[in-house]
């Protein structure tokens, strides 16, 4: 079974930084996509970012220019860098990694919160 840990969140001032980290254990076909999702109080979960096998990144539009989605092969780890923090980054945020071999399932993270103060 594939273990998904993310650690690194807190709560920080507008305009902070944080790094979240997410380590995955491998598969003998790897991930179609490893990446990060959010969710706040009373909303549904949503993108935030991801990374594909050929290291192609894409970000949600509400996060781009501000997080970063990197990855470290030899530590099976997945990171995400935000800056520029805003109140509405406030979430407990899940990292994900997908597979389509031999058929489509997702994997989850417990979640990391993250509080944004104004």
């Amino acid at each position: 079974q594939v273990q998904v840990v993310e650690s690194g969140g807190g709560l920080v001032h507008a305009g902070a930084s944080l790094r979240l980290s997410c380590t995955i254990s491998r598969r003998p076909y790897g991930f179609a996509s490893e990446g990060w999702y959010r969710q706040a109080p009373g909303t549904q979960r949503e993108f935030v970012a991801e990374i594909l096998p050929d290291d192609t990144k894409n970000y949600a539009h509400s996060v781009k220019d501000r997080f970063v989605i990197s990855r470290d092969r030899a530590k099976n780890t997945v990171y995400l860098q935000m800056n520029n923090l805003k109140p509405d980054d406030t979430a407990v945020y899940y990292c994900n990694a997908q597979t389509t071999i031999p058929s489509f399932q997702e994997f989850w993270g417990q979640g990391t919160q993250v509080t944004v103060s104004s």
